[in-house]
């Protein structure tokens, strides 16, 4: 005895030792990835330098700007009369401040020797990395041996017996053991490592992206984080009060930086009625929850964008439904423990009290209701419980980002993360607690949402992390344990054994005290009678039992330590197979990623490639080469930029407040060129579009066309998703409403054969190097409704001497502003039955886009027809009939024919019935190459549609003789 104790005394210290080694290596690998998470997000400012990326940063690097300059009450006091011109925006209020204010904190107190422009580049890189700290907490938390007592099935359990919540506040007992941290850090690591790189997250964190996502999602994750802190079991009451006020706090710098915050606010209250639901109402949930929706709601209405909002919006007041929930239930619990009521009578203290409470709410909602107290669902909130494309509202309809994701999607972003991370969701079902609950909550509503918004895919970044985090962490310390504990536990096999063989020598001495020699039933046989079911039951299980020993057995074994040593060395090298490859494909996809969208790379013809800088050199154009004062109309998505870039006025931005002024810009580009005009010179002095293919304006304009729509209905008459302005075949022949449009005008100007504006009414002054942006500078522009605008007398202040003072139309543009019909959404309140029928029909129009075309365009055939005399239609035939060139039409048409087509020539008569007369160089037109294709069918549409087949080609051929080979 005394012997050993000097062995097992250098035992122990041999395993302090490697321990102390194995953490200190585990804080070498989170430096690591730390680094790594920095590095990766900064190739963009690496190879473009400090440049502020995308469209919504410059807005956000120019709040910056003006509230370092201005100061915190300037900066709530503005209203900003160089955007959404003539109405203006009061930014103070339209605003998520907190992405604005750390940066200029940092700049001012950490970082006064940068450039205010740098620290904000910086900025996603600096929070991506503090993001990837974080995650690790989280799954360290997550895998604690305090928060992994229990499992999914055993929650279910206590239910059923009813031996749930009643688990009071105790002091936290103090546990100094490695082992019970252990798998915690190595899932802690194994989640930073990829966080740090998942592209789910990186596309919203790299370098110079200073966009609220970047800060927000940090802020995220820390309030989630305090939130799971605040439940760990053991808390004591100092503990929960501590973090359930760290959750509020992080909460509120949540709701100052994003408008995503109604995504944290509906999980957490979504995980505290689960715990109810799971019969996990505690002291410790209600103080925690109370807490956090206490003190995050009294700081988030002092955040002038959001107010009321927590109190009246319907997608936020569900939190405040738990919240008031959990106080009556802990008013219940208090009234059970005072009184010592049965579980039957707390249950219907509980009942009565709720249904007390249902009712009363249910008045006050009644009566607040008809007040317009309650505020409707947003049309971006609605957009993730309906297809993107059938919310309702076109604008909505028109952003990409709405998309649903796809099984692709989430390789993109996620890669094998993806896939590990399914494991760590059933491993924490079987490692549960109140706090790792949370967890599940958290994946399902994270999967959820993002399905339904392929933008929200960088939701799951975390939780994708975390779990997958778990999962490795949890295999990778099972491995390392197969060679870390000695070849043959000899002792533990002996004591296994013995208590084998204990268990089989009190079940036989149970077995022979049955009965007393007499046959008298003793006092314990009597005793255990009343437990023979569950004896029986333990009996049953008895070959599992034994199974289960040789199992153990086996495995101590050396032949069994063997085969675990081998397993662990093939999981390691597929762990480290599998880990590479997600290495590799991050890096590489984070070059993509790191590309700014206002410089781009392009290859020349010879090969070179080079960096397309157009975007930023038109905006310094027009910082350079236009008056301060000069107002610059273009599609909304560029208005941050010219802002931002170019400090010059313009028409409508990314903040789409409002959906009429839209509607109106909308209008102005696709209408008419001389309506276009007219709407022009009363609000810009220039037009900026962009051109050069792919995602230029042309591309965009049937949206553009469907909002105009959504508000001027006569734009497309009984047709709300205006199917008649667009492209009507894959070579994107335009439209012949299209074709009339002013944005085509420009778009097209001097580019497409016989396409010029008036140059009474446009002159181009600027294009770009590789005419990716063309500007146009506006002819005879309303000077009047200039002065009209700019006159303080004409603003629309809230009160005398008041900073909110919006700005109106001109009078020269009552006229069309007078046709508009506000836009009513399907979630408001107030929507009429003119609503309603364009609600129907633009919905039809969407599930039946092909008959909805043909109806457009032989509607627009109709107007067309009334709009031109019988003389004027005969004119304009004739002159197309005797115009022999080879032109669009032309070849548009014989591509038509010669592959028999016959619907899409039967949809294109339809909408432009004088293309059956083109004729081509060579004096042949559609009836010809009819004929010559022996097309019948076609050859009867041409012919009805008045096409002559007897006149001759330039070799003196008519129609017919091609049937005879005489061509």
């Amino acid at each position: 005895m005394a012997s050993s104790l000097p062995k097992s005394a250098s035992e122990d210290t041999s395993r302090q030792l490697m321990q102390m080694v194995w953490i200190g290596a585990l804080f070498y690998a989170i430096s690591v990835i730390l680094n790594a998470a920095y590095r990766i997000r900064m190739h963009a400012i690496e190879e473009y330098g400090p440049v502020i990326h995308e469209f919504d940063p410059y807005f956000n690097y120019r709040a910056t700007e003006y509230l370092a300059a201005n100061g915190m009450h300037k900066f709530f006091h503005w209203f900003d009369y160089k955007v959404w011109y003539p109405l203006g925006r009061p930014v103070g209020t339209t605003i998520y401040p907190g992405m604005q204010v750390t940066a200029v904190a940092i700049h001012r107190y950490l970082l006064s020797h940068w450039s205010l422009n740098d620290v904000c580049c910086y900025m996603p890189a600096w929070f991506g990395a503090i993001a990837t700290l974080i995650t690790g907490l989280l799954a360290y938390e997550a895998s604690l041996p305090q928060n992994t007592s229990s499992n999914l099935i055993q929650f279910l359990w206590d239910i059923v017996q009813g031996t749930c919540g009643r688990n009071h506040i105790k002091p936290a007992k103090s546990n100094n053991s490695f082992s019970n941290l252990s798998p915690a850090l190595e899932c802690a690591v194994f989640a930073m490592a990829m966080m740090s790189i998942v592209p789910a997250h990186l596309m919203r964190s790299v370098g110079g992206g200073f966009d609220n996502e970047s800060v927000a999602t940090t802020a995220m994750i820390l309030t989630f984080y305090c939130w799971m802190r605040s439940l760990r079991n053991g808390n004591d009451v100092n503990t929960i009060v501590v973090y359930g006020c760290l959750t509020g706090l992080s909460y509120f710098y949540m709701v100052a930086t994003w408008g995503g915050f109604v995504f944290v606010l509906n999980l957490i209250g979504v995980h505290a009625a689960m715990l109810v639901g799971l019969g996990r109402f505690s002291d410790k949930v209600w103080l925690s929850y109370s807490l956090f929706y206490s003190i995050g709601t009294l700081l988030a209405i002092q955040v002038p964008v959001v107010g009321w909002a927590p109190l009246r919006s319907l997608e936020q007041l569900g939190p405040c439904g738990v919240f008031l929930g959990y106080q009556v239930l802990q008013f219940c619990e208090v009234i059970r423990r005072r009184n010592n009521l049965s579980r039957t009578a707390a249950w219907k203290l509980r009942i009565q009290v709720c249904v007390a409470l249902a009712g009363a709410l249910c008045i006050f909602a009644f009566f607040l209701a008809p007040s317009g107290y309650f505020g409707p669902i947003s049309s971006r909130v609605r957009g993730l419980f309906v297809q993107h494309t059938k919310t309702g509202n076109p604008l909505v309809d028109s952003v990409a980002e709405h998309q649903p994701a796809s099984s692709r999607a989430y390789f993109q972003y996620l890669h094998h993360v993806c896939s590990v991370a399914p494991i760590g969701y059933v491993l924490v079902m079987c490692n549960l607690s109140d706090s790792s609950s949370f967890l599940i909550a958290w994946g399902a509503v994270a999967y959820f949402f993002s399905h339904k918004m392929v933008r929200l895919i960088l939701l799951t970044a975390p939780i994708g992390s975390v779990l997958g985090g778990i999962a490795a962490g949890r295999l990778f310390s099972w491995c390392l344990q197969q060679w870390w504990e000695s070849d043959v536990d000899s002792s533990s096999n002996g004591s296994a054994n013995e208590e084998h063989n204990k268990g089989k020598d009190s079940k036989k001495s149970k077995k022979t005290k049955k009965n007393t020699p007499g046959g008298a039933p003793s006092a314990a046989s009597s005793a255990s009678a009343s437990t023979k079911s569950k004896g029986s039951g333990s009996n049953s299980f008895e070959g599992l039992l034994s199974l289960k020993h040789a199992y153990e057995t086996a495995s101590k074994s050396k032949e069994g330590l063997f085969v675990r040593r081998t397993i662990t060395a093939v999981i390691v090298l597929l762990g480290y197979t599998v880990g590479t490859s997600f290495t590799k494909y991050c890096w590489r996809l984070s070059k993509d990623l790191s590309n700014p969208s206002i410089i781009i790379q392009g290859r020349l013809k010879d090969g070179r490639v080079v960096k397309v800088d157009d975007y930023r050199e038109a905006y310094w154009w027009l910082r350079d080469n236009t008056p301060e004062d000069a107002r610059i109309m273009a599609w909304w998505d560029y208005g941050y930029q010219i802002t931002g870039i170019s400090n010059r006025t313009t028409i409508a931005d990314g903040n789409t407040w409002n959906h009429e002024h839209i509607a109106l810009l909308g209008l102005a580009l696709t209408t008419d060129i001389d309506e276009g005009y007219e709407i022009a010179r009363h609000l810009a002095d220039y037009v900026l579009v962009w051109g050069g293919g792919g995602g230029d304006d042309l591309a965009k304009s049937p949206h553009l066309a469907r909002i105009a729509n959504s508000v001027y209905r006569e734009h497309c008459p009984g047709d709300p998703s205006c199917r008649a302005f667009g492209v009507i075949d894959s070579r994107g022949t335009a439209s012949p409403m299209m074709k009339r449009s002013l944005l085509y005008h420009l778009h097209g100007h001097q580019i497409r054969p016989g396409v010029e504006v008036d140059p009474e009414q446009f002159q181009e002054v600027y294009r770009s190097k590789y005419g990716k942006v063309r500007i146009f500078k506006i002819i005879g522009v309303s000077e009047e409704s200039k002065a009209w605008v700019a006159d303080p007398t004409n603003k629309l202040c809230d009160v005398p001497g008041s900073w909110f003072c919006p700005g109106q139309y001109p009078p020269a543009l009552s006229t069309i502003i007078g046709r508009k019909k506000d836009f009513a959404q399907l979630e408001d309140f107030n929507r009429g039955a003119a609503d309603e029928e364009y609600q129907r029909q633009y919905f039809e129009s969407l599930q039946n886009p092909k008959k909805a075309s043909k109806t457009a365009m032989q509607e627009e055939m109709r107007r067309m027809k009334d709009s031109q005399q019988p003389e004027e239609q005969r004119k304009r035939v004739d002159e197309i009939y005797n115009t022999w060139a080879d032109t669009e039409e032309t070849t548009l048409m014989w591509r038509l024919i010669t592959n028999n087509q016959v619907e899409e020539l039967r949809s294109i008569l339809a909408e432009e019935p004088t293309l059956a007369f083109v004729r081509s160089k060579d004096g042949r037109g559609p009836m010809w190459w009819a004929f010559e294709q022996r097309h019948q069918e076609i050859t009867t549409i041409l012919m009805k549609t008045g096409v002559p087949h007897t006149d001759r080609d330039a070799q003196g051929l008519a129609p017919a003789d091609l049937l005879t080979g005489k061509a």
